[in-house]
């Protein structure tokens, strides 16, 4: 005979695989944002570029989908564009 299962545990099942999706969304945010301070304080402009632009998409991507919140994906971008147009300006 087959288990019957509740719909608690159906949810539970949901919720944690939404949760480990989330997550992963973080930390690609958290990494990428790493990555640019990194080369921002490098002083290495071409690539901190590029990185900026990969962290603007990462930012936008979770933000449009909930993962964090609107202001917080708007701080972080204005944050760190603020320190890319500072290391342009010390070219």
């Amino acid at each position: 005979m087959a288990r019957k299962y509740t719909s608690a545990e159906k949810r539970h099942r949901q919720s944690e695989k939404r949760r480990m999706r989330n997550k992963s969304a973080k930390s690609a945010v958290r990494t990428s944002v790493k990555k640019f301070t990194a080369l921002a304080h490098k002083k290495e402009v071409s690539e901190a570029e590029s990185a900026l632009r990969d962290m603007i998409k990462k930012i936008d991507t979770a933000s449009g989908k909930g993962i964090i919140k609107k202001n917080t994906a708007a701080r972080k971008k204005s944050q760190m564009q603020r320190l890319f147009n500072s290391l342009k300006a010390a070219q």
